[in-house]
């Protein structure tokens, strides 16, 4: 093991939980918690300020989880991007293999203790892949094409859409107005209703009510 210091972020969207798991690793050699956040936007928004070495990743949150903070990290940093470690109270195989095909370099459960999860993190960080018993198996017959869990389908319009875009586009589906759309992501309801209308555009959608169809049909809310 190395003698280097790893930067932890830590997003979950249950604060309790995310202060356990700061106490859990204060006391171990090599680990320091720099930051940590409740949900997609912030969480996206503190690792590409802080730029950590390692982020525990909840899995299931509201505004497209663990994925979507995934996504929206690796847009923003690209290469640069931190390792993930996905820590879920969920050992079901369609959530480790999404996670792990979104680009996490592990996946543990909550069942693990203190000083196994700070052993996770520290192989993480220096290149291993990290899994608790039995999901490895999930993610081998995933890329040996024995996997019952079908590849994502291809969705050129969804796929066109920018971070920002996709944000917009779950409050408008959740029947967010655009005043509170942009509170909720701090911009001008100008901007909100220049993304909505790029919104529309690109899914080839007329109005707002058939485009909330179309994004409760591909489960985006």
């Amino acid at each position: 093991m190395s003698d280097k210091t790893y930067r932890v972020f830590l997003v979950d969207d249950h604060g309790v939980f995310r202060s356990g798991v700061r106490a859990e690793l204060a006391g171990e050699a090599g680990l320091e918690v720099v930051g940590d956040a409740g949900n997609v936007p912030e969480s996206v928004a503190g690792i590409v300020e802080l730029r950590p070495d390692v982020v525990l990743l909840d899995v299931h949150m509201p505004g497209g989880g663990g994925v979507a903070v995934l996504r929206g990290v690796t847009d923003a940093l690209g290469s640069d991007a931190p390792v993930f470690l996905a820590l879920s109270v969920s050992d079901a195989a369609t959530d480790v293999i999404a996670t792990i095909r979104a680009g996490a370099r592990g996946y543990v459960t909550k069942t693990i203790d203190g000083g196994e999860l700070a052993d996770a993190v520290r192989r993480v960080a220096e290149g291993d892949a990290v899994f608790s018993p039995r999901l490895a198996g999930f993610v081998l017959d995933s890329f040996t094409g024995r996997s019952p869990v079908p590849e994502p389908q291809l969705d050129p319009e969804l796929d066109s859409l920018t971070r920002r875009e996709m944000e917009v586009l779950r409050l408008l589906a959740r029947g967010y107005t655009y005043r509170e759309i942009a509170e909720e992501l701090f911009i001008s309801v100008k901007t909100v209703e220049t993304h909505a209308s790029n919104v529309l555009r690109k899914t080839q959608q007329s109005n707002r009510n058939a485009l909330t169809r179309w994004a409760v049909n591909r489960q985006i809310g």
